[in-house]
């Protein structure tokens, strides 16, 4: 697949041949959603536990008389109504996470950058080097015709003056190569890669 290059200027920057095992995969919603899935559950927390009526070290002799005190018949310490007693109802540790393989994780990845390529929606660039402001940032971004959110992807690392640029600018987000996933890619409008963020990413498929 051959893909017009441009520059940051919304200038023309060559051609460049993008590896059809990669950039032309036929999209499936069930792997993309499989893998958006367990992105996202990585992503959680588990719920730290709390210590229950049976989880609290405390003396479980009744404490009081059963009739003639004037209070309520209990007996222990470690009813929930009682300060240092067990909380009741409390959260349980989970654990959120499920497996998946690696083969349907790159599989995923594939997709992903593919659906933007078969939709126009990806944008390869020559660089993202740039000495500008951001509000200088945000001309050149209207130029390129860029959708309400983009993602730019970079190299090994991003470029750090354009990093600098364009993290006050909402919608816009920027990654290093190593840090394409499904989940941010389909999130985005358009797809913005530099050329060095293409060779990562077919060399990292084909490593």
């Amino acid at each position: 697949m051959k893909v017009k290059v441009k520059t940051l200027d919304a200038k023309a920057g060559g051609d460049i041949e993008l590896n059809d095992a990669i950039f032309a995969v036929e999209p499936r919603e069930d792997i993309l959603h499989r893998v958006v899935l367990w992105q996202l559950e990585k992503r959680r927390a588990p719920a730290r536990a709390t210590r229950e009526r049976s989880d609290v070290a405390r003396t479980g002799k009744k404490w009081g008389r059963q009739k003639g005190g004037g209070t309520a018949r209990h007996g222990d310490r470690r009813a929930p109504i009682f300060i240092g007693g067990g909380k009741a109802h409390g959260a349980r540790a989970r654990s959120f996470g499920h497996s998946l393989n690696k083969k349907v994780r790159a599989m995923g990845l594939k997709m992903a950058l593919s659906t933007h390529a078969k939709a126009g929606s990806l944008i390869v660039l020559d660089s993202i080097a740039v000495d500008a402001k951001t509000q200088a940032l945000k001309g050149q971004f209207e130029k390129l015709g860029l959708g309400r959110s983009a993602l730019f992807i970079d190299g090994d690392t991003v470029e750090t003056n354009f990093a600098l640029a364009a993290r006050n600018l909402p919608h816009v987000d920027v990654l290093p190569a190593g840090g394409a996933n499904v989940y941010d890619i389909l999130k985005h409008d358009t797809l913005v890669l530099t050329k060095a963020a293409v060779e990562k990413l077919e060399a990292r498929f084909n490593g």
